[in-house]
């Protein structure tokens, strides 16, 4: 009885911050779509990587649509940068459309209660706070990092408009069979019925397997090397902020290309 209370308030307090889960319809694309892997706080690769988007648009003379996966903050120098670049229009014309990855997710809740995500300061916090201004070393050294310090110091530095547009990061989209998703998805559950959790978070046995569904996955999250082809799936996290290398996967009517 104890397990199923746990499992049930926790289901209950998932489902009441879901976040969207855009469907554009079964009929596949006409247009190429451009997926951009785990930027990571490295704005000159994102800048990089939608200049190559550009020029092959330029060259192709059609217009597609860009899907970034996720992961914007933490591990790289400028996720404050990469913030603001992302909300703004692009200066190319892109249409974007950019997703939520689990740093991203963790950091807008750590936006609402410090307290609650402890760890977050000795992982990935220290650097993405930095890159508004907030020092957590000082912080420790003259405050003592208070919890009512900290959440203070992030309230005056962080831009409201940035909170916003974290709150506001869908999960998934899916374009006719394709999916797209930050993490990946359980294998055989059907969408509707996937969590949150997974979709931000998983990585076996989805890497292994794929999704047992009748899509094609493409996902960050997952760091490696090169862009990793499994069942089902494609994987374009190739850990930009260590590489130096972010990918942009291209799909079009049924044709897959790297830039």
């Amino acid at each position: 009885m104890k397990w199923i209370k746990s499992a049930f308030f926790k289901k209950k307090k998932e489902a009441a911050t879901l976040r969207r889960r855009i469907n554009i319809g079964d009929q596949e694309p006409s247009y190429p779509i451009y997926a951009i892997g785990d930027v990571h706080g490295c704005i000159d690769l994102l800048r990089d990587a939608e200049n190559r988007i550009a020029d092959d648009m330029s060259k192709s003379k059609r217009t597609g649509l860009v899907i970034l996966l996720g992961d914007y903050v933490a591990k790289g120098p400028a996720s404050q940068m990469v913030l603001d670049h992302l909300i703004k229009p692009s200066a190319h014309g892109l249409r974007r459309v950019a997703l939520c990855g689990n740093h991203d997710d963790l950091f807008y809740k750590v936006l609402q209660d410090p307290d609650a995500h402890p760890n977050w300061l000795s992982q990935a916090g220290k650097q993405t706070l930095l890159s508004y201004g907030i020092d957590l070393d000082y912080l420790r050294s003259q405050k003592g990092l208070a919890t009512n310090a900290l959440a203070q110091v992030m309230k005056d530095s962080i831009p409201a408009e940035h909170i916003d547009f974290l709150a506001g990061l869908p999960v998934t989209l899916r374009v006719g069979s394709h999916l797209f998703v930050h993490a990946g998805v359980r294998p055989g559950v059907p969408l509707d019925a996937q969590h949150e959790s997974d979709l931000l978070w998983i990585r076996e046995p989805f890497i292994s397997q794929g999704p047992n569904l009748p899509l094609l996955v493409v996902h960050g999250h997952t760091p490696r090397i090169e862009v990793s082809f499994g069942p089902g799936r494609i994987g374009i996290d190739t850990g930009a902020f260590q590489t130096g290398n972010l990918t942009v996967l291209k799909l079009d009517r049924g044709d897959v290309a790297i830039l």
